[in-house]
């Protein structure tokens, strides 16, 4: 509706917060659940414009509503989109694969940026991932992927656990998705 608006109006379209994702895992839409084209982009875009949990729940519930149960890849597709809205809850603009390995941890590290601890976060940092690495002169937060969640899932958990949402996050504080 508002980017309708505003194209009536003559003013630009307005952009979608940016999160710059890159984690591993199999996610999207594959051709045997949505077969139209046109229905796997519009789908795609609509998960773009996502910014909360909720926008994100709602999607998939429509998907499963539409063309049935979600296929692994589809809910992989979900959780990347989850992790989106919550880092932008957050205020990160980045979630992205390292390959700095912080404490000699042999587990895949992932980066987020920028991002800003407090005191408080540090310490409850040291008890929910043991081995991350905070870099306040960078403001990045360096931290191995939690073993036994996908993880896209495993990363906004934790992420969730640390920072409380700063916008758009509709759920409560800590809650399991």
């Amino acid at each position: 509706m508002a980017e309708a608006v505003a194209e009536a109006r003559g003013e630009a379209r307005p952009e979608p917060p940016s999160v710059s994702i890159d984690v591993p895992g199999d996610a999207h839409l594959p051709k045997d659940y949505v077969a139209a084209e046109d229905a796997r982009l519009e789908a795609y875009r609509r998960l773009a414009a996502a910014v909360t949990l909720d926008d994100v729940d709602d999607i998939g519930a429509e998907w499963a509503d539409r063309y049935g149960p979600l296929p692994a890849p589809a809910e992989g597709l979900l959780a990347l989109g989850r992790l989106r809205a919550s880092a932008l809850a957050r205020g990160i603009g980045e979630v992205a694969m390292s390959s700095v390995r912080p404490g000699g941890t042999r587990r895949p590290v992932v980066r987020l940026s920028p991002i800003t601890l407090p005191a408080s976060a540090q310490v409850r940092l040291r008890r929910l991932a043991p081995g991350a690495t905070y870099r306040d002169e960078l403001s990045q937060l360096l931290v191995p992927i939690p073993e036994g969640a996908p993880p896209a899932d495993g990363v906004r958990q934790m992420l969730e656990e640390l920072l409380p949402a700063t916008q758009g996050d509709s759920r409560p504080e800590g809650g399991t998705l």
